[in-house]
């Protein structure tokens, strides 16, 4: 677990992954939105995505080396989790589509990323990301009952939640990253 802030490099790269996938889920939450959230959910994406690329800036000119999964073990431990997570997540999204429920795929996705965020808490030596994972199951039971209660689209609830929170959580990982000291580049 993390015990020592998070390197420039890692919190970089976690600020464009969340901030990519913050600008998705964004994205997603307009399939059937009312009409006067369109905008804010474009607001959002285009928050989110630049998270993202200063994330890109701030993480790539950071040393590899002092990565989470630079080492073999965590890189491939960190392979299998999201490895487990597309496959659950695309073989639910391909069920829920056969039983004619696609409304529901995001809901079922939106669950599946918040459950893998819990052993990759160890891998990337992140305690972040337990909030994060809590955050988006509940998101996605929000959704759910939301779906299954009211005529708001489940895409609306996950969009705006997992939108949201994956936003939060990559800028905090980005203001982590630049309190950083910048790494000095090493003598030839």
């Amino acid at each position: 677990m993390q015990t020592a802030p998070q390197s420039r490099r890692d919190g970089g790269i976690t600020a464009l992954v969340e901030g990519f996938f913050a600008a998705s889920w964004f994205g997603w939450g307009q399939a059937d939105p009312p009409a006067w959230l369109t905008p804010w959910l474009t607001v959002g994406s285009i928050a989110a995505l630049l998270v993202a690329a200063v994330g890109a800036v701030v993480g790539f000119t950071s040393p590899a080396s002092t990565a989470a999964i630079n080492n073999r073990a965590a890189g491939r431990r960190y392979g299998i989790i999201v490895g487990v997570e597309f496959a659950l997540a695309g073989l639910g999204a391909a069920l829920l589509g056969v039983l004619g429920l696609p409304a529901y795929i995001p809901v079922w996705i939106c669950a599946v990323v918040g459950v893998h965020f819990l052993p990759l808490t160890a891998v990337l030596r992140d305690r972040n990301l337990i909030a994060l994972g809590v955050l988006l199951t509940a998101t996605a039971v929000a959704a759910l009952i939301a779906g299954l209660a009211t005529a708001v689209a489940p895409s609306t609830v996950t969009g705006v939640g997992a939108g949201l929170f994956l936003s939060v959580f990559g800028a905090v990982a980005l203001v982590g990253a630049l309190r950083q000291p910048r790494p000095r580049p090493q003598p030839a």
